[in-house]
């Protein structure tokens, strides 16, 4: 089997059923994090690819395969809808020429800072899909006007795991997409707050954050990224996509990103891709063993 881009097979299978059995006192945490030490699987950080194996785990779990340790306290996608703090922000109109807020301050927001909890707070009340705590690697920016008015909130974080539109597009088989899926981040949330009407603000603000993000990731997590990728509902056109030269390659096929076909289906969205470099598919299609490449595209 491949399961989160790792091939199982009865060594694996054998091992996981060992470490459960010789310790009854781990949870399901220290279960994964001991399995990845094992595995020497890591992102480029170093950091142990902690909830990629928990997932793997839990796939297997659900398939009757293993049986894992009950959980010792609520998974955390039920907590990721609890109660953000509500920060007082000025909700003012804002109508005017882009040239009028020009140059926008664009800003990374950080884990543990007012910030954060600024940027929380406006997905919360004004996206229509809400504020989520993520994981893994993940980057947000708070847009603001020269004068320090809120304007958008953007989020990056983990790529879909399988979405055959981008999968052909890029031409990578399940190797290459496993080895190279860090290297692709998902739009996940791109909110220009409801009192703001400004043409063009929306594109130019993408346009900003694209001729940027690569030199951010890389200076975050020690690795560069090659593409971007959003899903837009079918309700929007995804017109500021579109204005920003995002290349619209189809629709996802209702599933989770994580999902399997016994899970119900979603909304059907549109699916973008934003190229990076040039020489976006080469990076992608490379392995571990071919030459790295630094933050421009270039041989390390």
């Amino acid at each position: 089997m491949i399961i989160q881009g790792r091939e199982i097979g009865g060594a694996e299978l054998a091992l996981i059923c060992r470490m459960i059995e010789q310790n009854p006192d781990w949870g399901r945490t220290r279960l994964s994090q001991e399995l990845c030490k094992l595995w020497s699987w890591r992102a480029a950080s170093g950091q142990l690819k902690d909830m990629a194996c928990r997932t793997l785990l839990l796939k297997l779990h659900r398939s009757n395969v293993i049986e894992l340790p009950p959980p010792r306290r609520p998974a955390n996608n039920e907590l990721r809808n609890r109660s953000v703090p509500v920060v007082e922000h000025e909700t003012s109109a804002i109508e005017c020429p882009l040239k009028d807020l020009l140059p926008l301050d664009v800003r990374i927001v950080e884990p543990r800072n007012g910030g954060a909890d600024l940027f929380n707070c406006l997905l919360q009340k004004h996206h229509y899909l809400g504020h989520r705590s993520t994981v893994g690697e993940t980057i947000r920016y708070l847009v603001s006007d020269q004068e320090g008015q809120p304007l958008s909130c953007v989020l990056f974080g983990a790529a879909a795991w399988a979405m055959r539109p981008r999968d052909e597009y890029i031409g990578w088989d399940q190797t290459q997409r496993a080895d190279r899926l860090q290297w692709v981040t998902n739009n996940t949330r791109f909110l220009v707050l409801p009192w703001v009407r400004v043409p063009n603000l929306a594109s130019h603000i993408l346009g900003l954050i694209s001729r940027r993000l690569r030199d951010d990731w890389m200076d975050r997590y020690g690795h560069p990224i090659s593409a971007l990728e959003t899903f837009v509902d079918r309700r929007f056109r995804g017109t500021c996509y579109q204005a920003a030269n995002w290349r619209k390659l189809g629709q996802t096929s209702g599933r989770t990103r994580n999902g399997t076909h016994e899970q119900p289906l979603r909304s059907i969205k549109d699916v973008y891709l934003y190229p990076l470099t040039p020489q976006f598919r080469s990076e992608l299609c490379s392995l571990v063993s071919a030459p790295q490449i630094d933050a421009r595209g270039m041989p390390l």
